[in-house]
């Protein structure tokens, strides 16, 4: 007996032709075939029409679908092997215009998409899937159910041909006949029930997505903070590059007022005829203020406008970090003289209450600002609760004289810094 098929000596799988045993050859490298007289089996689906070549497949078909019935068609196909090379392709067209054909029965059947459960598939395009794997699910799925149909695409999805539509013999297409195992209220629970998990999935996808943008929201927090903190770092640094510029032009300033002092006292000792000084000269050791109190209090008292500038000069000096403060005081003191000196007979003018919460915090609490005032003539009255100055007292030129030391103050932006 002529051999009906080929068989693998490495591996032992039965193939149906030349052509079988060379894509064998080429996936898996044997290349040691012989021929057998075992034909290969072919198993068709009742259902479905799907050809099954070994028990194993039809075990598998039937897990996946539940198809259990198949038609043994093996006798039906076999026929004695040609290890002859096929030929070209237009060979074959030419052959089967003759009217040959591989399975020898002299004619070709008719190959149709398999009919389907209409409502089924209209949900499943509903639910996103492709007309084509649809219909593939559904035919290989028996159409028994929506559910069936989903977990057949999931279990499927990665086969290279799962959005191709499936082709089913006409006699195959005739002989199906769709057995729902649920009733049609069952169905609808069904479907209900995978809408409920769809809407679960699409809500925790949602969720997942609104955790990613709560952390991108917290991540571009930070960074702003960070940068925040480096502007605040570098305002920092150039306030006190600020200052310390500020430092050494006042050092400079200060420089220059002492070298002209030299200068002045040294055209001092020249026109009263004295020697020069030896700069290398040892200077006492006594303190520079002592000095300057000792050589100058003998010359002359220092008048009232010196008086009222040091008042406000040790005002500005006490509180040089805050402004702000320093320009309010002087600007109040002003307002003080000049409202006495424009209207000396009102006495609401001439008097003020020392425990004022304004007073005190314009003027009270700064060093210098009361004994500004008394300068200009005020004194103390009833226990040290009142600032009054008589009107007998007034006097113009020494009010007019505040007025000028106040303005000087206010208008010169080096005033109080030497």
């Amino acid at each position: 007996m002529s051999g009906v098929s080929l068989q693998c000596g490495d591996c032992g799988t039965l193939l149906k032709t030349v052509e079988e045993a060379q894509e064998h050859a080429e996936v898996t490298s044997h290349t040691n075939f012989s021929e057998s007289t075992q034909a290969v089996l072919n198993l068709v689906c009742t259902f479905c029409g799907k050809p099954c070549r070994s028990k194993t497949e039809s075990g598998l078909h039937t897990k996946r679908t539940g198809h259990t019935e198949f038609t043994d068609k093996t006798a039906e196909a076999v026929k004695p092997i040609s290890l002859e090379v096929p030929k070209p392709k237009a060979h074959d067209d030419e052959n089967m215009a003759e009217g040959g054909d591989d399975s020898g029965t002299g004619q070709h059947e008719e190959m149709v998409v398999p009919e389907v459960d209409q409502n089924l598939l209209s949900e499943l395009e509903t639910m996103g899937f492709p007309k084509a794997r649809a219909i593939r699910a559904l035919h290989f799925s028996g159409n028994a159910s929506l559910e069936a149909a989903v977990n057949w695409v999931v279990e499927h999805e990665s086969d290279p041909d799962i959005d191709e539509t499936p082709m089913v013999p006409a006699s195959a297409k005739k002989a199906e006949a769709p057995k729902p195992s649920l009733t049609p209220e069952e169905i609808k629970m069904k479907q209900q029930e995978l809408k409920e998990r769809a809407r679960k999935k699409k809500e925790e996808e949602e969720r997942q997505r609104e955790r990613e943008r709560e952390k991108e929201r917290i991540r571009i927090g930070k960074e702003l903070l960070e940068a925040k903190r480096i502007e605040e770092d570098n305002e920092r640094k150039r306030i006190i590059a600020l200052r310390k510029a500020e430092k050494e032009e006042e050092q400079r300033a200060r420089e220059r007022i002492r070298q002209k002092l030299e200068e002045d006292k040294a055209e001092r000792r020249r026109k009263l005829g004295l020697p020069a000084e030896d700069p290398a000269s040892p200077k006492p050791s006594t303190p520079v203020v002592e000095e300057k109190k000792s050589s100058f209090l003998p010359v002359r008292p220092a008048t009232k406008a010196e008086r009222m500038r040091e008042c406000l000069r040790t005002l500005k000096q006490t509180h040089k970090d805050d402004e702000a403060k320093v320009k309010t005081a002087f600007n109040t003191l002003l307002t003080y003289a000049k409202n006495v000196a424009t209207n000396p007979s009102e006495e609401k003018f001439r008097k003020i209450r020392l425990s004022n919460a304004a007073f005190q915090d314009r003027i009270g609490k700064l060093q210098g600002g009361i004994e500004f005032l008394e300068h200009c003539g005020f004194e103390k009255i009833e226990g040290g609760e009142f600032l009054y100055l008589p009107r007998e007292k007034v006097d113009m030129a020494v009010l007019n004289t505040a007025g000028t030391e106040l303005n000087n103050a206010i208008k010169n932006p080096f005033f109080g810094v030497l």
